[in-house]
């Protein structure tokens, strides 16, 4: 399966914002793709990547390009279309992910996900990121991978 991250643009923004989480998902991953478009006009570090298989749009993703002040480069929000979850599709995006973030020289990627997103958290722990402390903040597990 050949994945790409396309930067989101003129020519795949609206079709992102046809992707759609499963019902039951709502709550582990409340915003929808247009509402961090829109955020992403304000937040300017936020970078915009639509998720390929082949030329088949299956996901989309949100990351911050500019270290926190504590170093570290966050992934705010991750997804794959309901219609293609269970394919492989978000472990082999978020490998994806973490290269270009390597690449683009971040030493530390923090992700967060709901304690009761259990596919989320074994997700990322299968990649290599660890719990950052036992405590849960704004709701969230949070995550931390380190690069080299």
């Amino acid at each position: 399966m050949d994945m790409e991250l396309k930067p989101v643009s003129l020519e795949n923004w609206y079709d992102c914002t046809k992707l759609n989480v499963k019902s039951e998902q709502k709550n582990v991953f409340p915003a929808p793709v247009v509402y961090w478009i829109a955020e992403s006009k304000y937040v300017h570090d936020f970078e915009l990547r639509a998720i390929y298989s082949e030329a088949l749009l299956v996901g989309f993703t949100v990351f911050c390009k500019n270290a926190d002040e504590d170093g570290n480069h966050w992934i705010s929000a991750i997804m794959i279309d309901e219609n293609y979850q269970g394919n492989g599709y978000g472990k082999k995006a978020m490998g994806k992910l973490i290269d270009l973030m390597s690449q683009m020289g971040c030493k530390r990627i923090m992700i967060g996900h709901r304690p009761d997103n259990l596919i989320a958290g074994n997700l990322y722990e299968s990649l290599g990121f660890q719990r950052a402390s036992d405590e849960i903040i704004d709701g969230e597990i949070i995550r931390i991978l380190q690069l080299n």
